[in-house]
Order: structure tokens, then C-alpha cells, then sequence
């Protein structure tokens, strides 16, 4: 089956020779088999993980941190439409990031106004991305 994995300008993730995908849903855990239900649904932000086989004709596994948003299957081609994508090289800095958007959202959460709740929803999206990269440290 084909993947890809796209954002708003670019593809991150591309192969024309993948097993399975598994990704969070905000119902739960799903996995991606070839020949899979039409379907279309959005992501968590979480731990993707792929199994494909490589230019070298190798069974491989990559799993990346996503910021989520949508996924879509359909012909035997999963597209996953993302906002932040990290590989486990780039997982370093996740548990300051994870600490600086608590103190954020516990600056912000009795917020009164629209300024400072969105001040919040920044926060809460940026703990919940370096959460997911922190799981991603915890696989490898």
C-alpha cells in the first residue's frame, strides 16, 4: 500500500511499499492494513508508526512524532495530513518544551479573556506535541 505523509508545503514521509500505519485517533488506536475500510479521521497528537519495506527491499520500522490532524484511506493509499512531524533524532529538547508549556498553561488557565485562553489552547497544543515526542523517546 502507498504512504504519505504530507504537511501544508511539503512531503515528509513518502513509500509505495508499506505494510501497516498505526496512529492515535482522538477514538482510539487504529491500524492501516493494505486493502483497509475507506476512511477518514482525526489524529491525536501521537506516535506513528510504520512498517515498509526499503530501497533495499528490508523490512523496516519508523515511528515519528505527530502533531496531528487528519487521516484518510482510500485504494490502498493512506495520506496523513500533519502539522509537526519528529523523528527520534530530534527528540532532545521534548521534557523542556513539555515543562515550559505547563508553567504556560498554569500561568494562563483562569484566564478571563479571548487573549489569554488562546494564550492557553497554545499551551495545552504544545504539551500535547512534546508529549508525543517524549513517547517517541520511550520506543527507542
Amino acid at each position: 500500500m502507498k504512504l504519505e505523509i504530507l504537511s501544508f508545503t511539503w512531503n515528509l514521509f513518502k513509500s509505495e511499499t508499506v505494510e501497516q500505519v498505526t496512529a492515535m485517533t482522538k477514538t482510539g488506536e487504529v491500524t492501516i492494513l493494505d486493502s483497509h475500510t475507506p476512511l477518514v479521521t482525526v489524529l491525536k497528537p501521537s506516535v506513528i508508526s510504520i512498517i515498509y519495506t526499503d530501497e533495499a527491499w528490508v523490512k523496516s520500522e519508523k515511528d515519528f512524532a505527530i502533531g496531528g490532524w487528519v487521516l484518510e484511506v482510500s485504494n490502498s493509499t493512506v495520506r496523513v495530513l500533519i502539522d509537526m512531524l519528529v523523528s527520534i533524532d530530534d527528540v532532545d529538547a521534548a521534557e523542556k518544551a513539555k515543562k515550559d508549556a505547563l508553567a504556560m498553561m498554569e500561568k494562563f488557565k483562569d484566564a478571563k479573556d479571548k487573549v489569554d485562553m488562546e494564550k492557553f489552547i497554545e499551551a495545552e497544543d504544545m504539551l500535547l506535541k512534546s508529549v508525543a515526542k517524549l513517547k517517541l523517546s520511550e520506543i527507542k
